[in-house]
């Protein structure tokens, strides 16, 4: 059974403030070079340092997530009773962007665009509704995190605020009627391809109002200079 960190989760600024060791850079580079399970001694003869010290680095880099550990139950060459933990990298991708961008999920969005197109739709067009369908399902998922009860404009502001500031979009209210987004998570991409990003964000946007059942507030696109393409609002009449 493999272990990895405590918390459960990876925190990419704990992951790469630990590698700012240089011993325990070279180990956990080493851990991705041998492509295999290490061990405690192995780590140490290959960075020069003591196996004690080795362990508290390993230990650590499961610690922060970088990597998992196991017990080699298949390795015969050991001391009676004892089983060696082995150390490899944890199956995790880790960027540090501030503030936070988005590229991963934009990159998905248009990959499903590309293998879902249709017949006689523009790839901008499959764009779009790929955009609004990750989005709807991103708003169902938030949704279903709330209690029941009416979803009036205030309340899926509210919402909105809570799920759009795990994107990247550092969500702040303007009014209690007006949701901004102070950042792009896309950026410097909608500089370059302003049409094609801010399009499929507004759509991605649209999608998640609709999938969180937020029918009386609406996505606008009203760009600032500095900011997100889209504002949240209360939707008029």
């Amino acid at each position: 059974m493999k272990e990895s960190n405590s918390e459960g989760s990876v925190d990419p600024v704990r992951a790469v403030s630990a590698l700012d060791d240089p011993s325990r850079r070279k180990i956990y580079q080493y851990a991705r070079d041998a492509r295999r399970p290490i061990s405690r001694e192995q780590a140490a003869e290959a960075v020069g340092i003591s196996r004690k010290l080795a362990i508290f680095h390993l230990d650590k880099l499961v610690e922060v997530g970088l990597l998992v550990t196991h017990y080699d139950a298949g390795n015969r060459v050991r001391k009676v009773g004892r089983t060696p933990k082995v150390y490899e990298p944890a199956a995790i991708d880790i960027a540090v962007t501030i503030p936070e961008r988005q590229y991963g999920a934009l990159a998905e969005i248009l990959v499903q665009a590309l293998v879902t197109e249709r017949p006689g739709e523009t790839a901008r067009d499959a764009a779009s509704r790929a955009a609004h369908e990750r989005g709807r399902l991103f708003g169902e998922s938030a949704r279903s995190d709330l209690r029941g009860g009416k979803l009036g404009p205030e309340r899926a502001l509210t919402l909105a605020e809570s799920a759009l500031r795990g994107r990247g979009f550092e969500p702040y209210r303007e009014s209690p009627a007006c949701v901004r987004l102070a950042n792009c998570p896309f950026h410097p991409l909608a500089e370059r391809e302003t049409e094609a990003v801010c399009g499929i964000n507004y759509e991605f946007l649209r999608g998640f109002l609709s999938g969180a059942g937020a029918s009386r507030v609406e996505a606008v696109q009203a760009p600032r200079p500095g900011e997100c393409c889209v504002q949240l609002q209360a939707a008029s009449g």
